[in-house]
């Protein structure tokens, strides 16, 4: 199906739009469904064209055989403009017509009734609701109405918070969803591209029994875990949709998004990789809410990885915590360094951040006997994690005094798209280092890039991505991950 939207073209007249049905029909060869929109320039169009004009365009564009008109609700329900398009209507065979509202600031006072409106003063319309999402959690609200509503409808958010409900429209019997053919040619925020949609979130395999995986992080854009998950799926012929998960703000709101997906189990979310800022938080929301922890995930006192299971006796669903980055983060330092676990003892390590990535690193070499310092820019937060497992921490303007075989960052500075950031200075790196970064995207980071400018040895952060990925799919799946793929996909990718 193509949209035409005439808003977009300069010097609109009936002609010219008649003319562009034609040749598209032509160039085609085979039957493509169009749908013909003249946008109101409040509710989103390009140009300020007259009402007039974009009514007469709607009506030309029906006589010229066009299968669907898109026309804002609040101006269909003006007399004059409903029996001009009713009239059009009923000399048309095939001629249906989309009854849009938009809101590009927030969700809809009442997406419900709003809802109703449309289908009481049309009943045969194909209802378009369309509303800006601020948070991913303002999506439920789309997403509410489509799985309790039945027919054809066209429900979805925009915006970066919102790209969850137009992959899920077609999950939930939703009319259709957006694509852009690239993402300069985006017609609203947050819009996929046609590449993205059918390829990366293999939109023409998502049907109503597609179980539901995802990265929860802030930012989540760099994220390769979809990619990567879904080349799984793919590959092992699963029902199965991995999606970004953009989840801003603290605690309150990381508990909310989960919370809503617990609530609606008709979701069908079995499963969830955690990073940045959130892996404390998910360790506690499944402590308060008395899911299964891992001990060593306890021990470690951040998690990576949920699993959802619903109860055999009731509709009740717990959580299961894990974290795959202590065993991911050691593999990665043994195999680069060609040592085993045992050869870091006293090796003396300086850990850059004090997060969830930096928990499970502290405890895995505190395990192995490393002597180990923290450097963080909130000393407070590095004292509670070198209190947690015995070892040494100071503020980052300690730095100066950097003295370490095993330099690792575990922050988020250098991560696309802030590529040219670097979280320690190239002059505080000296001869004999070998310097770790767990940023994967880009993976040659400038921190890297400086430490190879010195002949340092570095680790990338891909060995362990992939690691920690593996270990997620398994436990996702109960199947071992083709770690040949995966390497091949990032590599695609990066």
């Amino acid at each position: 199906m193509l949209e035409l939207r005439t808003d977009y073209l300069e010097n609109l007249n009936v002609d010219l739009v008649r003319n562009l049905i034609a040749e598209i029909k032509s160039a085609v060869g085979k039957p493509l469904p169009l749908v013909v929109t003249c946008r109101d320039q409040r509710q989103g169009g390009a140009n300020s064209y007259p009402q007039q004009l974009r009514i007469d365009i709607l009506a030309a564009a029906i006589k010229a055989g066009v299968e669907f008109i898109d026309i804002e609700f609040d101006n269909f329900i003006r007399t004059e403009n409903q029996e001009r398009i009713r009239v059009a209507l009923s000399q048309s065979i095939k001629g249906r017509l989309i009854l849009s509202a938009h809101n590009f600031s927030t969700k809809f006072e009442d997406i419900k009734k709003l809802y109703r409106s449309i289908m009481t003063l049309y009943p045969v319309a194909i209802p378009k609701l369309v509303y800006t999402a601020n948070h991913i959690n303002d999506c439920f609200y789309a997403l509410d109405l489509l799985q309790q509503t039945a027919g054809e409808r066209i429900v979805f958010c925009m915006g970066e918070a919102g790209l969850i409900s137009r992959i899920l429209a077609k999950k939930l019997g939703s009319f259709l969803t957006f694509a852009s053919i690239n993402e300069q040619k985006a017609t609203a925020p947050g819009q996929l591209t046609i590449a993205q949609l059918k390829v990366l979130y293999r939109y023409d395999s998502i049907s109503t029994n597609s179980e539901l995986f995802g990265v929860i992080a802030d930012p989540v854009g760099h994220s390769l875990s979809p990619a990567i998950h879904n080349v799984f799926f793919a590959e092992a012929v699963m029902n199965k949709l991995y999606l970004p998960l953009l989840v801003q703000g603290g605690r309150d709101k990381f508990d909310e998004f989960l919370s809503n997906v617990l609530y609606r189990g008709w979701l069908n979310f079995k499963g969830f990789s955690v990073t940045i800022p959130h892996k404390e938080n998910a360790l506690n929301y499944v402590k308060a809410r008395g899911g299964f922890i891992e001990p060593l995930a306890e021990k470690i006192g951040a998690v990576n990885t949920l699993v959802i299971e619903r109860q055999v006796t009731s509709n009740e669903r717990k959580i299961r915590a894990y974290n795959t980055d202590y065993e991911a983060a050691l593999d990665a330092i043994t195999s680069a360094l060609k040592v085993e676990r045992t050869d870091l003892k006293d090796m003396p390590v300086a850990i850059i951040g004090a997060g969830g990535v930096a928990r499970a690193i502290v405890a895995g070499l505190c395990d192995v006997g490393a002597k180990v310092k923290i450097y963080n820019r909130t000393v407070e937060r590095a004292e509670k994690l070198a209190a947690d497992f015995g070892c040494e921490f100071t503020g980052l303007d300690d730095l100066t005094n950097l003295d370490a075989k095993l330099l690792i960052n575990c922050t988020s500075i250098g991560m696309h798209p802030d590529v040219d950031a670097i979280p320690v200075p190239v002059e505080y790196l000296k001869k004999g280092m070998t310097i770790f970064d767990t940023v994967y995207n880009p993976a040659q980071t400038k921190l890297l890039k400086q430490a190879k400018s010195k002949r340092l040895k570095t680790i990338d952060g891909v060995s362990m991505f992939i690691n920690q990925a593996a270990a997620q799919f398994k436990l996702f799946t109960g199947q071992d991950a083709n770690v040949k793929l995966m390497l091949k996909t990032i590599t695609n990718f990066l």
